[in-house]
This record gives structure tokens, sequence and C-alpha cells, in this order.
């Protein structure tokens, strides 16, 4: 049993069972992954993928158990190697950053500019992607942290650091009847057409849970991943928006009226999260640090320390996170 071999089944899976997508990932070739994952396969006695013809149709019962221990087993390898680094080389690497389209365009600029200036040596690298998206990355080990508010309980093998709460806004055209209201309700809200983020976006959930408690349905005729889309299109007179509130700039959107809503709907949570049993760089507690201050490397530490993420829960229990 070779390293290779795990590395390649693992991406495999990573590639929806193309061989052909993965071979051009890894800069080799299609015969040579087929053959090598052929040749673990008779070591271990065992079918990994299931075939029809030439093709991998799926992972067997087997194969899920063996993909992964082989995914954990990579990871440590990686930490070997961050381990060496960091004796090495403390202030060069690499770091790769899973996030939504709202965390990278509105909370994470300044923070990234100035860890850059800290850090001229470490390659930082950002991949957008919906929350379900950037969690299993990180799950996977292609991404070093993931930082989003949906999703993230999905996966049990991530610890998950609280980092501030936030909540959304209303905003419409000057002129629009409800930038007239004293006080918002669900009730206003109801009478109009809304534009808002895709479902499992940005606390979209919120909105859902918002109108189902006062008896209403939403009534959405435009959805969108990215904020700014969304603002164009309210702009544009198709409907009012629903957005968060970080993501309203009062010195560029000159044209619409903010409307305060963070007494109809619950505050969401940012956290950022990694792999359980990574080992993290120095760069990497101070990235995270400087993303939210509360995060130093003692209670980090501490996290780390414990077995479940409700017990990392309970440790944040009694911080007071901040409201963006």
């Amino acid at each position: 049993m070779k390293l290779q071999q795990l590395r390649y089944i693992v991406e495999v899976a990573n590639h929806s069972l193309n061989v052909s997508a993965t071979a051009e990932s890894l800069y080799t070739s299609q015969p040579g992954i087929s053959k090598q994952v052929r040749m673990l396969e008779d070591e271990l006695g065992v079918q990994i993928f299931e075939r029809s013809g030439k093709h991998l149709t799926q992972v067997t019962p087997a194969g899920r158990d063996i993909l992964k221990i082989a995914q954990e087993i990579l990871a440590k390898v990686e930490s070997i190697k961050s381990v060496a680094g960091q004796y090495t080389n403390p202030d060069q690497g690499n770091l790769n950053i899973a996030t939504t389209h709202t965390q990278a365009r509105y909370a994470l600029p300044r923070v990234i500019q100035d860890f850059m200036k800290r850090y001229p040596k470490v390659s930082l690298h950002m991949h957008q992607g919906s929350p379900s998206q950037i969690s299993d990355a990180v799950a996977k080990g292609t991404s070093d942290f993931a930082i989003a508010t949906e999703a993230l309980h999905l996966y049990e093998d991530l610890v998950m650091l609280p980092c501030y709460h936030w909540n959304r806004c209303v905003i419409v055209p000057k002129g629009h009847p409800l930038a007239k209201v004293d006080r918002l309700t669900v009730a206003h809200l109801a009478r109009y057409p809304l534009v808002t983020y895709t479902f499992g976006f940005t606390g979209r959930s919120e909105l859902d849970t918002a109108f189902n408690r006062e008896g209403f349905e939403p009534h959405i005729v435009f959805t969108a991943t990215d904020a700014d889309v969304i603002k164009t299109y309210v702009k544009l007179g198709l409907g009012v928006g629903v957005i968060a509130t970080m993501a309203v700039e009062p010195d560029k959107d000159t044209d619409l009226v903010l409307l305060d809503a963070s007494h109809l709907f619950a505050h969401s949570t940012t956290k950022i999260c990694f792999r359980r049993g990574i080992f993290l760089r120095s760069y990497m507690y101070d990235f995270m640090e400087r993303f939210a201050p509360h995060l130093t490397r003692d209670l980090v530490d501490k996290a780390l320390a414990m077995k479940s993420n409700y017990e990392v829960d309970q440790l944040f229990e009694n911080i007071q996170l901040p409201m963006r």
C-alpha cells in the first residue's frame, strides 16, 4: 500500500468518480490512476469502487470506510509537513480559505490585506461556494479553513469556532412605500415581492422561519448568492431586498434606503472551522485572531482539546461575540 494510491482513491472520490478529471488535476495519466486503484483493491481483497465497463459508478460500503481512513492518513501526512514547515520556515507556507461571497466581499478584505502584509511569503488562496461546498472542502482537506454561517453542523469532524453575530436588513429604492414605515413588520414585507439569497446561503433560513412564525408565506421572486446582484435588482424595482446588514455600503448604495429588520429575524452566527486533528501553523492562529480577536491561541487550543462541538459551544457560552 502506497500513499500515492491512497491519494488517488481520495481524489477520484473528490472528482465524482471521474478518472479523467482526476488525472488532469493530478497532472498524470488516466491509465496510471486506474492501474494503481486496481492494485490497491487487489492488495486489500475488496472493491473500493463499483464499475460498469470501464466507468466507476459508485463507492462500495467497504470503499466508504477505506476512503474515510485514507483521508485521515493524508491529513496526518500534511500535518507532518506542517510541523516541519513550522520549524524550518515559520512565516512561509500556504493557506486555503473556503467561504461564501458575503464573507469574501464584506468581512474578509481588511483582514486578508493586513495578514498578507504581515506574511508576504504565505500564499493565500480563496475558494468561494455554497456553505455545504465549502464545509465539504475542509472536510476533504482541500481547504484549511471554512468561513460560513450555514451547513457547518453537517460535518461533525470539523472544529467550529464562533466569530461574530450578524443580522439582516431590508433595502428598497428611494420613494418606496416601505421607506415611510416607522417599524417594519413581517406583514409589511408579505405585501411585496422579495429579492433575497438562495436557500442555504447567508442565513436565508431565518427569513423563512420569521415568515412561518407569523403565518405568512414569503413571495420570493428572485434569488441569488451574491448580495451585490440582489442590490442591483432591487434598484431595478424587481422587489424588496432582504440581505445581510454588512452588505450595505452607505457611501456606495446612495440610491437605496436601509430599513432595520433586526427585530424581525433571529441573529445568525458566522463560524470558522477546520478539520479536527489538523496541525495549526502559527500564521493560521494569527489569521483566526485577526478575523475574530477573541480567538486567541489559548482559546483555540482549548477548543481543539474538546471532543465534540457541543463542548466547544459550552466553552464559548460566556464569551460575548461582536455584532456586525
